[in-house]
Formats: structure tokens, sequence, C-alpha cells
């Protein structure tokens, strides 16, 4: 059950959301389309998935698809930006390369997107005076070690400058959401299990002690939510939540679907053992807000001449925020948590036709 539901600031007003055809993407897109939301803007560079997306929204919201335009552009084209938010009040940025191989392969191509396309999409936003901007983060940009997460790393600075040049400007409102893992998001692992289960095949694991956060889909809407009615300039937001072992999640689903074995397969490229959602540093610097970390930007200038110091000041927490110190569930409560997705009970219906 959602927490958020779109405030009356929204009302008759034009949302964009980039990577609109993106599992992310459309579960935010779905929480505005019955509200009382003006117009809503799907900005990706998929055709085919937009045409799919249009057909099932006319056939399945036919008194609200209408409020839905599609724009085919690519964050990497200024121009194509420039186009999509002209009357643009508020923006969802989830366009990003996700995968972590292929950003280890492809790295260039991680910085074309996740860095340049960001820094073209707030420059766009800024001079079209949109009024707020969330962008989407991920974990691997705390203590990055891999591709993806070295360009979702930069991005965050990107948000940060520009929020700050905002600022300046008198305009645009812009922070940022960091994530865990989404489940049954699109690439993720619970559908792979469930596919080589499908299969009969032995579900993959790369290491069973391996952790990760588990937050499904209206959780991590919950929070781009709650990032547009409480951001200030520069914020990073981060979401409380749970987490299990990649093994205790592996036992999860075979309960659910059926025991096919297991394979162990070794981590792939740039894999962390466990997932961290704020650093030593940034904890010093968060507020507790419930549910949810605020991380408030550090605004001083690059003159330090301004600024006292003050003798032992604290840089560092004693321990960052990680799926290793976070509450951890057992094989039980996992299958609590990933019922809580509709793609896992969507599964389990046709499973049992």
């Amino acid at each position: 059950m959602a927490k958020y539901s779109s405030p009356e600031y929204f009302k008759g007003k034009t949302l964009m959301i980039t990577g609109g055809t993106g599992s992310f993407g459309t579960t935010v897109l779905k929480r505005f389309l019955t509200s009382e939301i003006g117009e809503i803007r799907i900005f990706s560079r998929d055709e085919k998935k937009q045409d799919d997306l249009r057909h099932e929204l006319q056939a399945k919201y036919p008194e609200h698809a209408d409020k839905v335009r599609f724009f085919i552009g690519d964050v990497r084209n200024i121009a194509s930006l420039n186009d999509a938010v002209d009357g643009v009040d508020f923006i969802f940025h989830a366009a990003a390369l996700k995968q972590v191989p292929s950003c280890e392969f492809f790295p260039m191509e991680a910085v074309r997107t996740n860095i340049i396309g960001t820094d073209n999409l707030l420059n766009a936003a800024i001079s079209a005076k949109v009024k707020n901007v969330v962008c989407l983060s991920t974990d691997k940009a705390a203590y990055p070690i891999n591709a993806m997460g070295i360009s979702k790393a930069m991005m965050e600075k990107i948000i940060r400058a520009n929020a700050l040049r905002a600022v300046e400007k008198g305009g645009t409102v812009i922070s940022c959401t960091r994530y865990g893992n989404v489940m049954c998001s699109r690439g993720s692992i619970i559908p792979l299990f469930i596919e080589q289960i499908r299969a009969g095949k032995p579900i993959t694991i790369t290491d069973p002690n391996m952790t990760r956060f588990l937050m499904n889909l209206d959780e991590a809407v919950d929070l781009v939510m709650f990032a547009f009615e409480q951001a200030k300039p520069g914020d990073l937001f981060v979401q409380k939540a749970d987490a299990s072992t990649i093994g205790v999640l592996g036992q999860a689903v075979q309960r659910l679907f059926g025991d096919t074995g297991t394979k162990i397969i070794g981590a792939r490229h740039g894999e962390k053992l466990f997932e961290t959602l704020l650093t030593n540093e940034e904890r010093v610097r968060s507020e507790d807000m419930g549910d949810y970390f605020r991380v408030t930007p550090d605004e001083r200038g690059l003159n330090y001449d301004k600024f006292l110091a003050t003798y032992g000041a604290v840089t560092q927490a004693e321990e960052a925020y990680t799926s290793h110190n976070t509450k951890r569930l057992s094989v039980n409560e996992t299958i609590e948590k990933i019922l809580t997705t509709e793609y896992v009970n969507e599964q389990l219906a046709s499973w049992n036709r």
C-alpha cells in the first residue's frame, strides 16, 4: 500500500519521466495516472516499448490514457530534451544504463548516458524553469568499485553542482534518490530465478553470502513522492530497508515455485559483497526522517578562507548504512517480502493455472 499520493500541487501540472518505459518509470507513471495531474510525458529512445506501453494504457486505463504523451529522444541529445521539457513542471529522471556487467565492458556508454545525459537533462530543466526534478541513483554510487557505480557517483556530483547553480538562478529544485535492490525490476534476480525454475534448471547464485536490500517498486515510488514533497536543493534521500542474503532469497523463491537445485557461479564483473546506501561520510550529514534519511549537501564554496575550521570536527560516522548491518530477513520473512510484489503474484497465478 502506497504511503504517499500525489499532493495538491500536482493538480493540473505536467510531469515528465525520462526512461519512462522501464519498470521504474512505468510504476511512477501508473501512480500519477489516476491522479488529478494534467499531463504525463514519457521520454525514452525505444519506440517499440513506447508503442507497447501506449496500447497497455489504452486497454487498462481508457479513462486516463489521453493524459500521456510520448516523446522519442535520448538524454545524450540535448536538442531532443529541450523540445520535451518545454512547459513541464516536474521531472522524474530514471533514464540510465543500469546493468553492471554491460557498463564494465562499455564504460564510455555509461559515461555518455549516466553522466553527460544527466547534465543535459538538468541544463534543459533549468533553462525551461521546471519547478522540481528528482533523479534516480543507486547504492552502487556509494564507494563505487564498478563502472556503473562510478558513473552514478559522478551523476550525483552533477546533480549537486546543478542544484546549487539552479539556486543561484532562483529556480528549479533538484534532488536525488538512492536505492538498493528493487525487487522484480527489469534485469533483477527474482525474475531470473523464476525463469530458471520454469525451465527446470538450477537457479544460479553468484555468492550465497552476498546481502542485498529488498524493497518493492511501490516503496521505491513512495520515496520519489516524498522527495518531490520534501526536497531542498541538492538533497539526497535514502529509504531504510531490510535485507537478505542471496542464498536466503534463492531459498525463498524456490519455496514458492519449486526446488530445482542451486548452482554457485561466482561474482560477476564489478559485483559487491554488500550494498551501501549511506557512506560513513554521508551518515554524519544525514537527518533521520523516520522511514528515510535525508543527506544535505555541503554548501561551502571554493573560497575556504571564509570558513572557520573547528578543531576535532567529526567527518565520519562509526559505520555506513549497508545491507550487512540493517535488519537481516529469514527465509519466511523474505517470502513475505517478495509476495508484496505484483510480479511474483502474477507469476504464481499463472503457475497454478
